[in-house]
């Protein structure tokens, strides 16, 4: 009668293990020395200085910033600058219809009104009050879409 052992891709992964464990003991069993370390991720000023280079004008004569473009710009691979985009939920080649302000302390401002949104101070109140922007902005760019007293 044959033998019932363990499947024959176990036995040198468990052995490996065993092994392991007795030469060194418990703590290298807590990680995986066959892996590669992983990268260590972007620093918040380099994704900072991605973020606010995308908003501005390009060099040269291009119309956007490309992924290659930024990438050589700051120094970063083409997929770091594709990631940070996407969490940042930014299209460069969809800057035509984006409107900038022009503000230079725009970035902070809204940080200061983010931040009250996402960690209000304790019994705080915090009342938004928007007149119709979005009609003002087309008004701005777009004279003969708004609606006006007189107009169909």
């Amino acid at each position: 009668m044959k033998s019932r052992g363990k499947p024959a891709s176990a036995a040198p992964r468990s052995g490996a293990w065993q092994r392991r464990f007795a030469e060194n003991g418990v703590d290298v069993l807590l990680r995986e020395p066959s892996r590669k370390p992983g990268k260590t991720p972007l620093s918040a000023e380099t994704v900072c200085k991605v973020v606010a280079l995308t908003c501005t004008e390009p060099p040269g004569e291009v119309t956007h910033w490309t992924g290659r473009a930024m990438a050589k710009a700051i120094g970063i691979s083409l997929r770091a600058v594709q990631r940070i985009w996407d969490a940042h939920r930014l299209q460069p080649h969809r800057l035509r219809t984006f409107k900038k302000s022009k503000d230079p302390a725009f970035a902070a401002k809204v940080e200061d009104i983010v931040g009250l949104y996402m960690n209000p101070p304790a019994h705080a109140i915090v009342v938004s009050i928007d007149e119709k922007s979005q009609i003002q902005a087309l008004d701005r760019t777009q004279p003969g879409l708004s609606l006006k007293p007189g107009k169909c």
